[in-house]
Order: structure tokens, then C-alpha cells, then sequence
């Protein structure tokens, strides 16, 4: 019974190992998405349901830009002309993406990234946790 438990432990460690972003999995960031969680350090969070707003994301040769958009029930999106540009810089394993503009600059590390969802960490430790963004198409 012993040997058992001591497999099973093995085994469970060994199929949760962590898969990490890869170079590959970079172009999955295209597209437009929604947020749907955010974790805080204190470990609350805070889950969205509905969003007013989603981030249309475009990268190309590790450059790239995230702008706001409001979907409408016709299939088409408002925006605005503003657009935070970024770079992808690779660090230690990881993806960061670097955003800066003549007020600030930021980082965000690249947690987890596959074509459905990614998530994304800032220097203060909050995790935002995005889904792909399907529109809501009422027939006429």
C-alpha cells in the first residue's frame, strides 16, 4: 500500500509539472480578448462576468499594441486612436512585455499563454487572467 501512495505522490508531481511559454505559443496574443480574473497578493479575487470593454492585442516581430475597444451587438467595435505599444523582451525563461509612453513604463511577465487564455503579472504581484473574446452576434 505503501509503494502505491509513493507512485501515486510521484506520478502527481510529475503530470502537474508546469508548462511554460514558449516562443511558439507568442502569436496567440493576437486577437481581441476579455478580462475575466484578477488575483490580488492578499490571494483575493476578483472575477468579471460581463465587460463593457475588451483589449484588441496585435503583436508582429516581438512589437506590438493593445487598444480598448467596446463590442456592439451588430459585430462591430468602437475605439478610440489610443494604443499602449509594447515589446516583448525575453528574460530568464520567461516573456515580458514591456509597455512605455511619455508618462510611464511598466512590465507585465507572461504567465501563461495558449490560443483560449492567457495571464499576465505586474511588479506588484496582481495576476490578470484573460479569455479569448467571442462577440455576441443578435440576429436580425
Amino acid at each position: 500500500m505503501k509503494k502505491i501512495l509513493i507512485f501515486g505522490i510521484l506520478l502527481c508531481l510529475f503530470s502537474c509539472e508546469k508548462k511554460e511559454v514558449s516562443k511558439e505559443d507568442l502569436p496567440y496574443l493576437n486577437g481581441y480578448w476579455e478580462i475575466s480574473e484578477v488575483s490580488f497578493p492578499d490571494g483575493t479575487k476578483k472575477n468579471y462576468t460581463v465587460n463593457p470593454t475588451i483589449d484588441f492585442i496585435h503583436l508582429e516581430n516581438n512589437h506590438g499594441f493593445r487598444k480598448k475597444m467596446q463590442p456592439k451587438f451588430d459585430g462591430s467595435y468602437k475605439t478610440s486612436k489610443k494604443q499602449e505599444s509594447f515589446k516583448v523582451v525575453e528574460a530568464q525563461q520567461t516573456f515580458i512585455l514591456r509597455y512605455e509612453n511619455n508618462l510611464s513604463e511598466w512590465e507585465e511577465k507572461l504567465i501563461r499563454l495558449d490560443s483560449t487564455s492567457f495571464a499576465v503579472q505586474n511588479n506588484e504581484g496582481v495576476l490578470y487572467a484573460y479569455k479569448r473574446f467571442h462577440p455576441i452576434v443578435i440576429p436580425k
